[in-house]
């Protein structure tokens, strides 16, 4: 077979035995790297052009990331024009610092400060690949030569940047692939290039430390981290990143887990675009923290604006899934989710903390709106129905017509097969119950009330041919009630009904419900009106014309 897990072996995990990230809680969010205009462009079909770059760089800005990696420039020309364009037309804000990427070899490091020449405030990324398989089998190098690589690279940049005395440059090291390097190797490169460049003697330094291909559960990538930050020397003078890629799928909790570790700083992409799998995904860890209470430092408010500008510049769509940011990620078409989420809300002020059901945090937090928290088609209950016609049309309806008229919107979603929007269940809910026939129609009502009850004197039917029917009982459903059965030899039983006041502004002041068993067929109507009394009767008459199918001749 092709398909044999046999040529595969496990990764081995850190022999750690002190392990202290797992009691560890994040309570602040790290230093944020966005590299989508790098990491991310080299992932896409069709690389962005300048233009937008430019879209996607002031988007990043807005959003307000302080670190953002624009580019490759010593390997592409469009991201050395781009490099360029945002210092001489001075496009970059005095509390953001750009960073570009180059391996760790003379010339390019050369042409990358060309690139960079004018800047405020920089970050030099200098790399070279560490793992045991690239020196074994791409290099064919040994740790001596591989780290002479790392040291040299560290020089050149070091040397170069003092020609460039304005700026002020922090410098970055990545030993690529991280995770498949020996731990004790790639804390020797990482000492020896820091050897070089001396932060203890005041030159910012971060140390990247790539997931570049995902290769274990996030515990052992923490692991690493950890063991790492305990064995590094100028720790106290360095700052330690990590930059997780997501081929196990795993790539927002490695890096969680990573700074429970002891990482300092995260680089990822907005929606996690990058090679293979992809990166990172800056949105969704960040607003994992914000759902903890912690600030991430990042206005994630406009995801609406955050999705159309992604989309636009990598031409990727967002999926309707993705944490967050998806169209459907607070969407509920179960009947007792939505209906939990129902009462939830009904239940919360304002300044209430936030703990509503199925909702990890509130959807307007992030321009979103409730009309897009429940949705319903045939899997929806009579709770998302009911809330439905409350949001939209506020119309509440009580808990036995929720269950009955859910079963009408759940018969339309199965002949349909698909879901059902707003407009089509008010359409439902007034064919079915709020109808009214001509015949029918409540034109006038006179209720006097004595010792032994209710006399109800009421007029019905079209204004050129009313019916006048008049009858006696406890109170004006029974009177009415008592009125028709004359009439019309019919048994009448009301089994329920209520009343619901609405609010001002609306063109009806009251809806009433009501249910009654009419020569035992059971028959529900509702009503709208300026009044409670003219909403229950002409319900009581909607329920009743089910059954009794003649017109009401007069009295």
């Amino acid at each position: 077979m092709a398909f044999d897990h046999r040529k595969y072996i496990p990764f081995r995990p850190v022999a750690k035995t002190d392990r202290r990230w797992p009691d560890q809680v994040i309570e602040k969010a790290p230093r944020w790297c966005a590299v989508d205009l790098r990491d991310g462009n080299q992932a896409l079909v069709k690389p962005m052009t300048v233009a937008q770059k430019q879209r996607l760089f002031d988007l990043l800005v807005k959003v307000g990331f302080k670190e953002i990696e624009i580019g490759f420039p010593a390997a592409s020309q469009p991201d050395f024009d781009f490099c360029r364009k945002l210092i001489e037309e001075n496009r970059i804000p005095d509390d953001v610092q750009i960073q570009v990427l180059t391996q760790a070899r003379p010339e390019l490091i050369e042409r990358t400060y060309k690139a960079l020449e004018g800047a405020r405030k920089a970050i030099v990324h200098v790399y070279n690949s560490t793992s045991t398989v690239q020196r074994e089998q791409v290099f064919g190098m040994d740790r001596e030569g591989v780290k002479e690589i790392a040291v040299n690279g560290a020089r050149v940049v070091k040397a170069i940047a003092e020609k460039y005395p304005d700026t002020q440059w922090t410098f970055q090291y990545s030993p690529e692939s991280f995770t498949g390097t020996e731990l004790d190797y790639a804390a020797e490169v990482i000492d020896a290039v820091n050897d070089v460049w001396r932060p203890d003697q005041g030159q910012p330094v971060v140390i990247n430390l790539p997931a570049t291909v995902e290769m274990a559960t996030p515990n052992v990538f923490a692991d690493q981290i950890e063991w790492i930050n305990d064995r590094l020397r100028y720790r106290e003078h360095i700052a330690i990143s990590v930059h997780t890629h997501n081929d196990r799928g795993c790539a927002v909790a490695a890096a969680e887990l990573a700074v429970m570790a002891g990482a300092d700083r995260v680089e990822g992409t907005l929606m996690g675009n990058g090679e293979r799998t992809g990166n990172m995904d800056l949105v969704t860890m960040a607003m994992n923290l914000y759902s903890q209470g912690v600030d991430p430092t990042l206005d994630l408010s406009g995801m609406a604006e955050i999705t159309d500008v992604v989309e636009a510049c990598t031409e990727i769509s967002t999926h309707p899934r993705h944490p967050y940011a998806g169209e459907l990620v607070f969407t509920a078409f179960s009947g007792s989710h939505q209906d939990a989420i129902r009462k939830c809300l009904a239940r919360r002020n304002d300044d209430d903390l936030w703990n509503v059901a199925y909702l990890p945090i509130d959807p307007r937090d992030l321009g979103r709106r409730y009309e897009e928290v429940v949705r319903i088609n045939s899997q929806s209950g009579k709770g998302g129905v009911a809330y439905v016609l409350e949001r939209d049309y506020n119309i509440s309806l009580p808990r036995w017509l929720q269950i009955e008229f859910s079963k009408v919107v759940q018969r339309e979603a199965e002949i349909n097969g698909g879901e059902i929007d707003s407009l089509t269940i008010h359409r439902l809910f007034e064919s079915r119950y709020l109808r009214v026939d001509k015949a029918w129609e409540l034109r006038s009502y006179d209720l006097h009330r004595d010792d032994n009850g209710v006399k109800a004197t009421v007029s019905i039917g079209p204004e050129s041919s009313p019916t006048t029917i008049s009858g006696h009982g406890l109170g004006a459903v029974e009177a009415v009630s008592a009125a028709l059965e004359k009439l019309f030899d019919v048994s009448i039983a009301v089994e329920a009904y209520d009343e619901f006041a609405l609010s001002e502004g609306t063109s009806a002041n009251a809806l009433a419900c009501i249910r009654v068993t009419a020569n035992g067929q059971h028959c529900s109507a509702a009503a709208l009106a300026e009044d409670t009394t003219s909403a229950t009767l002409q319900a009581l008459f909607s329920a009743v014309s089910q059954v009794v199918e003649i017109e009401p001749s007069v009295a």
